[in-house]
């Protein structure tokens, strides 16, 4: 039975609470939210600078030790660096790049002679970018004092967390979305399993729970891959090989993002149908900003919803 799909007379008010219910955490939470994130960049600031002597002995050999100071790097310049404009000024590889930010590593295929001429070239690009109010000490050729490199390593980080400003809070507002939802089904009698098992989701009994399991779906072409479920419960009442009800928590903090991602809950519906039958549920968890516009494309495409501030209506979905 449909839960808010077929309800659009619902939809306006549902949208205005969903958006009130949104500002209102924002502007109670986001900031800390930021400021934690912020503590933990400046650590990291500090663990850079005092790895690189404050940024006077930078050279390939502590690239290659940390590559995940990298980004700490490109914030330290005027202007701040890009990681596509880094690449393009220092004429390296992408993948050598993207490699140290976000796998914190370097390529395990790539030459070691061409990784240490890759490091030299971004090394002297960094070197003649760096930021002269900043890293004033540099000029001065000065030992810094505690107190001036406790104000660059706050505005490095300050500049890294800016970066990446709407992930820190998308992150802080999923991790919200699924404490109400594991404190609801705890409060029916569902139990969570250990987070870090692997979760079998066809091996699940009833009156479970678990985050982050992966469904192994069937391509087109015969592929076998895993796509995530953000929530996977199966139900109390649940008969013999049935399947759980997976959910996915969404958040937006603006009308404009949502319509360009609501087509990947079509694509992973549809990969779960052609995988298991039309009897597989995936249910979307809403919180923000959420027209009708991309209401209506999801109900059209046979996804349903349950609304944070109505989180009773999970009940519906059988749980």
């Amino acid at each position: 039975m449909p839960v808010n799909r077929d309800k659009p007379d619902l939809w306006k008010e549902d949208i205005a609470k969903s958006v009130d219910m949104y500002n209102d955490w924002f502007l109670k939470f986001a900031p800390k939210a930021f400021r934690d994130s912020r503590a933990r960049a400046t650590k990291d600031v500090k663990a850079a600078l005092q790895q690189t002597a404050n940024l006077t002995e930078l050279n390939p050999d502590v690239l290659r030790q940390h590559p995940e100071m990298l980004p700490i790097l490109r914030m330290a310049t005027c202007p701040p660096i890009a990681r596509d404009r880094l690449i393009g000024l220092s004429k390296v590889s992408p993948n050598l790049v993207k490699c140290m930010e976000i796998d914190r590593c370097l390529p395990a295929r790539m030459d070691g002679n061409a990784i240490s001429g890759e490091l030299e070239q971004i090394v002297t690009t960094i070197a003649k970018m760096l930021d002269p109010d900043i890293c004033v000490w540099l000029q001065k050729k000065k030992r810094p004092s505690r107190e001036v490199l406790q104000r660059g390593a706050v505005v490095i980080a300050d500049r890294l967390c800016g970066a990446v400003a709407d992930p820190i809070v998308r992150n802080a507002q999923e991790q919200r979305q699924l404490a109400a939802i594991a404190k609801w089904l705890q409060a029916r009698g569902y139990g969570q399993l250990p987070p870090g098992r692997s979760v079998k989701f066809r091996e699940m009994k009833p009156g479970s729970f678990a985050f982050r399991v992966n469904i192994p779906v069937t391509l087109e072409g015969g592929t076998n891959v895993n796509i995530p479920a953000d929530v996977a419960a199966m139900p109390l009442a649940a008969k013999q090989d049935a399947l759980p009800v997976l959910i996915e928590a969404k958040s937006a903090g603006d009308f404009t993002n949502v319509n360009k991602r609501r087509k990947e809950e079509a694509i992973k519906m549809s990969q779960l149908r052609n995988t298991y039958g039309q009897t597989i549920k995936l249910t979307l968890f809403l919180c923000g900003y959420f027209d009708s516009g991309y209401l209506g494309y999801e109900a059209a495409e046979g996804i349903d919803w349950v609304w944070e501030h109505r989180i009773d209506d999970l009940t519906k979905l059988g749980l």
